[in-house]
């Protein structure tokens, strides 16, 4: 998100600008919330007889060079490709691997945490996840939050736990006909790993991307090289009993092609916003995808599903007052 200070009087003009950048804001937001809060409706869309057909390493290896295809073509029609004809030194380059492993090593974790702790378990304390983006961005950026920011975090984080909790019993199925809560030490270990990862992901690509003064399709196509390239890696060692493109559906499709805008939206906010603002897009998907879990999947909603939109509401106006 960005700030804008309010120095002296302002023009009609300006005014008008400021207008239109915080509509372009708002829908950024607002299409991202959207994609992200469907993913998961989609992927129970997909199942047969309970269980995935597609290979999903597959699935983020075409996520990753969907992005990488599309950076390709904007700095084409952008008029960039003259970076292209040059080799750009190591040092420029080399940065932009580093999120592509930390990413790819999340990736990982989410299918390694699921042998240590129930889906539930891991839902609620993946929410740790706010927590540990909003310390490393203070300490990593150098980015100093007002107390009432440290709160709205708080209780951003808060209502993610909230949410998570009032969706364990869907009608009383959940507990009736899954396994219980459970979790081990190790379990408890990798999923604080994750939280630190995916924190560390999101403050260093922003640092990357903010750091380097070059244009956001080509700091875009650095980034999917790696990205394809090792999560092809992973993909192999991972593929499993299913090849590469079995199961898909026009339905996979959309996925990727939802998940790659979302990506490329993203490096959007982190170049020219803030990587705090991506802890709000996913807290909002939290109830964007109950809502659609509930109308397209026919999940209840329990009565406590207000309490966490308005803990949310609240604390994005502490945060952005």
């Amino acid at each position: 998100m960005i700030v804008i200070e309010n120095v002296g009087p302002r023009s009609p003009g300006k005014i008008r600008r400021q207008g239109r950048k915080r509509t372009l804001w708002g829908v950024l937001f607002g299409l991202m919330v959207l994609i992200y809060g469907s993913h998961a409706p989609l992927i129970a869309l997909t199942k047969v007889h309970g269980q995935v057909p597609f290979n999903p390493s597959s699935c983020v290896v075409m996520i990753e060079l969907s992005k990488l295809l599309i950076s390709l073509a904007t700095l084409v029609f952008t008029g960039g490709t003259s970076a292209l004809y040059a080799a750009p030194p190591l040092v420029r380059v080399a940065p932009y691997a580093v999120p592509a492993i930390l990413y790819a090593l999340n990736n990982n974790l989410v299918v390694l945490m699921q042998d240590y702790m129930d889906p539930s378990s891991y839902q609620v304390l993946s929410n740790l996840k706010i927590a540990s983006t909003a310390v490393l961005y203070s300490l990593c950026l150098g980015k100093r939050l007002r107390p009432s920011q440290w709160w709205a975090l708080g209780l951003l984080m808060g209502a993610g736990v909230c949410h998570s909790y009032s969706s364990l019993d869907l009608g009383g199925r959940v507990k009736a006909e899954g396994p219980g809560l459970h979790i081990t030490a190790w379990g408890l270990f990798l999923v604080l790993l994750y939280c630190c990862v995916s924190g560390l992901a999101a403050v260093y690509t922003e640092k990357v991307l903010k750091s380097q003064k070059l244009p956001l399709s080509l700091q875009n196509l650095y980034l999917y090289v790696f990205g394809v390239a090792i999560n092809g890696i992973s993909s192999f060692f991972v593929a499993g009993d299913k090849s590469f493109l079995e199961g898909y559906s026009g339905v996979v499709w959309a996925i990727i092609a939802g998940q790659a805008a979302n990506g490329l939206l993203m490096s959007v906010v982190l170049k020219h916003g803030s990587g705090i603002g991506r802890l709000f897009v996913i807290s909002c998907s939290m109830l964007v995808n109950a809502l659609l879990s509930w109308a397209v999947l026919g999940l209840q909603l329990t009565p406590f599903f207000l309490l966490p939109v308005i803990m949310i509401v609240l604390a994005a106006f502490m945060y952005y007052r």
